[in-house]
Order: structure tokens, then sequence, then C-alpha cells
């Protein structure tokens, strides 16, 4: 495809399409023959970074609406080996020759020149990225002590109590009842309880620490830094709006 300057000037930034219409990315820059005629185009395609993949003119068609379509699907053009970004270097040999493996075209005999296009500049800021890291924040300790402390409760005692109990003899037993004059002394054992204490050590409750993660939200403060381009354009060339 033979292209004037204007139309060089012209593609740049336009979208490129594969054989289908499916939109690859968009033109980023232009290499041309020792002739002067326009022979390769690096296509943006946003998913690789500071790259741009190479793509042949070779029976590419300009439409009206000023995108190029190339004769190749978008999977071969995105895997296609690729330039950096914004570079003003010649493609060399070994570029070359892997692109027309790539496409499988006919080599050519001189590499082609990286064609002027629109002036621009890149403009940069940055971003900013905001995570966490762990850090301690201190430990929590299960502690076992003894304390000691009074209990009062009630048990039932029992115990002998003694009563005295005066039983007359009667005319009709005095028959059966020894009489007798002396000292005489007779016991009766007594029992008593009394409080006896004693102590079990039992098992009551488990106590254990549990850790829950909380999210909380933070605010983040800080600065960046960005670019803003400034164009110093006549009056006279500057385009009314």
């Amino acid at each position: 495809m033979r292209l004037t300057e204007q139309q060089v000037r012209s593609m740049y930034g336009q979208d490129v399409q594969d054989r289908s219409g499916a939109k690859i990315g968009s033109v980023g820059q232009v290499w041309a023959d020792p002739s002067g005629e326009a022979t390769w185009v690096s296509v943006k395609t946003g998913v690789m970074g500071h790259h741009e993949s190479m793509a042949p003119l070779q029976a590419a068609r300009m439409q009206q609406d000023g995108r190029l379509q190339v004769q190749y699907d978008k999977a071969t053009v995105r895997s296609a080996p690729s330039v950096e970004t914004g570079t003003n270097q010649p493609l060399s040999t070994e570029q070359l020759a892997e692109l027309y493996r790539h496409y499988q075209i006919r080599e050519q005999a001189a590499p082609p020149q990286k064609k002027p296009g629109a002036p621009e500049v890149t403009r940069s800021e940055e971003r900013l990225r905001v995570g966490t890291e762990s850090e301690p924040a201190g430990a929590a300790r299960l502690s076992k002590r003894v304390v000691t402390e009074n209990v009062q409760t009630t048990v039932p005692v029992e115990h002998d109590e003694v009563t005295v109990v005066h039983e007359p003899i009667l005319d009709a037993d005095r028959g059966n009842v020894r009489a007798g004059i002396g000292e005489e002394q007779r016991e009766m054992e007594l029992r008593a309880e009394h409080p006896v204490v004693g102590k079990d050590q039992v098992p009551v409750e488990r106590v254990r620490l549990n850790k829950d993660e909380v999210v909380e939200e933070q605010p983040v403060n800080a600065q960046v830094r960005r670019e803003l381009v400034d164009a110093d354009v006549p009056d006279r060339a500057r385009r009314k709006r």
C-alpha cells in the first residue's frame, strides 16, 4: 500500500482493524523502506505495557474514516515481535527476519527506517499505591492465679442429750424390785457430732483466647506528582473551536 506523506502523518493514533474488522489497537509508529514507502506500523494493543506489536502494511487498506485494516487476524498481530514504545531506531536485520518469519512474507533487501510522526510528548503522573503490612500489636495472655475466699454454709450435727426421769414404783411392783441402801453409780455413753471440713479440687470451666480479624477503614494522605503539558501555538496557527 503506497501512502502519501499526509496519509502517513494522519495514520498516527488511528484504530487498526484485523481482516475481519475487529479492532486490534491503534497505530503507534510507522517505518518506511529506503524509497520512502511506508512498510511497517507498530500497534498499541494495550496488553504489552511499553511494547507495541509490529504489523506489515503490505496489502493493508486505509478506510474512509481513517482506520487502518491489515490482512491478518488479531491473534497474529498481537503475538508478533514488538518494539519499545517511542523508539527512534530503524528495524534491525534480526528484527526484520523475525517479522518476515512471523507473517510468512518475502524478505526485503534493506531495513525500513522509522518515518517521522506528529510531534508528541509523553505525559506521566504518579499513581498512589496503597497497601498494608502486618506488624506486632502486643500479646494477649492467659494467667492463672490462686485467691482465697471465705465460704459460709451450714451442716446438721447430732448429739445426745440426757433427761433425768423419775418413775415411782407401785405397790404391785415392789415384790420384783430388790431394795438396798448404799452407794451405786451407773454410766451412759453419750454421742455428739461435730463439723468436719474437707476440700476437693474439681474442674469448673475452660477459659481460652479467641482472635478475630476486624477490618476498618483508615484514611491515607500522600502527595503524588503529575505532569502538565502546555502547547505554545501562535494565534494564527491555532485551530478555532
